[in-house]
């Protein structure tokens, strides 16, 4: 398999303005916005930029919480931290002896690109947005900060058990495995995944078993981690959750509440969901942290080369989604032509470039049928393009001589075991190629194949009949012999 392969499947992504429109409708961006707008020579700041204490119920009034309202001065001092992370508002230093009072607030020149930039202006904010929050979220309890404070004076990270980088990787893991799941083909689309799930795929070890009381109990305290941190990403718009239903959260020394039959769901112990924004941003996050996470139309520019050797290892609807857009961008006779220069070769991946190839070919109309005439006589894109002409309809296209068919066959079954490995498929194709070719193993062990031996392995491993496999164990002796 080639290292430059991705490692991730492809992500279909939301385009640029309508991920920027969900981006402007995020609550937390929006309250932000709002305080930005608000803020003005006279706005009191603190030292670190933070609103001081007098300003936070104008904020929050001003943000729709009540003056009763205990937790509106805190969403107000977010929304206005996130305002000053993302350059909404700005932060002039003054020369004041007064502690609390350390600067002149203006309005930034982010603040008219939310109106006047880019789709891309518009992410790039909601991205700093987006930072904000994850190392807010990596943050502990702040009330065992401020305890920690009241006793000793100082900080005691290791007394809180708290080490803030390995914090910060645990989330990021996490949000890596929520893609990865996302992105999935496997996975039921837009489907959300359970809390304890997602806990557990950071914490049991993948050759575990049947998982210890010690190894449930850390993912029983990872998924209670989560849950407060869900709770915290959901407003910049990165998830849609459900939190983890406060009738089983047990308070200490006490029984969880008892559950019926029928209220006992997956969903009660909370349920996530990357929204498409949270797609684009987690996929942004990777990027610069220098992992492959392709997305679907990434190579729309490319050349076939390039599209044949990416879309390998994509899942069969990635696949056919990119090389759409591919040919979207490209004319039906020239881009027939370059793939099939492409798909040529003689090295390990070249059958599942074929097999991409072949796939590609059959997605383009009958303006394509001058290039695939011209490869009739090539050994290697004869055999496919006798099958493209054949399936379009096409008249007076050449038998292929028993050569051909033999190392079209070979070449298919190599792309298969490329493609899917061992699967029911690929047996069934086996278990037909015997039974379709009396003496098929005779010569087949003969093509003049890279992959004959490895091939006719393959298919003493999958074909069910004892003798057939041992047939084609022999044949694969007999080809190793002969240097194929």
């Amino acid at each position: 398999m080639s290292a430059e392969r991705p490692t991730l499947p492809p992500v279909r992504l939301n385009s640029e303005a309508e991920l920027a429109r969900d981006a402007l409708a995020v609550p937390l961006l929006a309250r932000a916005v709002r305080l930005a707008r608000w803020a003005g020579p006279d706005t009191r700041v603190g030292a670190g930029g933070e609103l001081v204490d007098e300003q936070l119920p104008a904020a929050a009034e001003l943000l729709g919480y009540a003056a009763d309202d205990e937790d509106g001065p805190g969403y107000a001092s977010e929304a206005w931290r996130v305002a000053v992370d993302t350059g909404l508002v700005e932060i002039t230093e003054g020369d004041s002896e007064d502690e609390e009072a350390e600067g002149t607030v203006t309005q930034g020149e982010e603040l008219a690109l939310l109106t006047s930039g880019s789709p891309q202006d518009v992410l790039g904010i909601w991205l700093t947005a987006l930072d904000t929050v994850l190392a807010d979220a990596a943050v502990p309890d702040l009330d065992d900060l401020v305890e920690a404070l009241e006793e000793g004076g100082e900080i005691d990270l290791d007394s809180l058990g708290w080490d803030p980088e390995s914090e910060a990787e645990f989330l990021e893991g996490v949000l890596g495995n929520l893609y990865l799941l996302t992105v999935s083909e496997e996975a039921p689309a837009d489907a959300p995944v359970p809390l304890p799930a997602l806990a557990a795929s950071m914490i049991v070890p993948d050759d575990m078993g049947e998982p210890t009381d010690d190894v449930l109990e850390q993912v029983s305290d990872a998924m209670m981690r989560l849950d407060d941190q869900f709770r915290l990403l959901e407003p910049v718009g990165l998830v849609e959750f459900t939190p983890v239903d406060e009738a089983l959260m047990a308070e200490a020394g006490e029984e969880p509440a008892e559950l019926s039959p029928d209220e006992e769901d997956i969903s009660r112990y909370g349920m996530v969901r990357l929204t498409p924004l949270g797609l684009y941003g987690v996929r942004a996050r990777m990027l610069d942290a220098g992992i492959d996470a392709p997305a679907v139309g990434d190579l729309a520019d490319k050349g076939a080369d390039v599209l044949l050797a990416a879309t390998a290892d994509f899942p069969e609807a990635a696949a056919r989604a990119e090389t759409e857009l591919w040919l979207r961008s490209n004319q039906p006779l020239p881009a027939a032509r370059e793939l099939l220069a492409a798909a040529r070769g003689g090295d390990e991946d070249a059958p599942l470039r074929r097999l991409r190839c072949q796939q590609a070919l059959s997605l383009v109309g009958a303006e394509a049928e001058p290039a695939l005439r011209e490869v009739l006589d090539d050994p290697e894109l004869g055999g496919l393009a006798r099958v493209w002409l054949v399936e379009h309809g096409a008249t007076d296209v050449p038998p292929p001589s028993e050569a051909m068919v033999y190392w079209l066959t070979i070449d298919t079954v190599a792309a298969q075991l490329a493609a899917e490995g061992n699967s029911d498929e690929l047996q069934g194709l086996v278990e037909g190629l015997a039974a379709q070719h009396a003496g098929f193993f005779d010569t087949a062990w003969r093509v003049d194949h890279p992959a004959t031996a490895d091939v006719l392995e393959a298919m003493g491993r999958l074909h069910p009949d004892k003798k057939v496999a041992k047939e084609a164990r022999k044949a694969a002796f007999k080809a190793r012999s002969a240097g194929r």
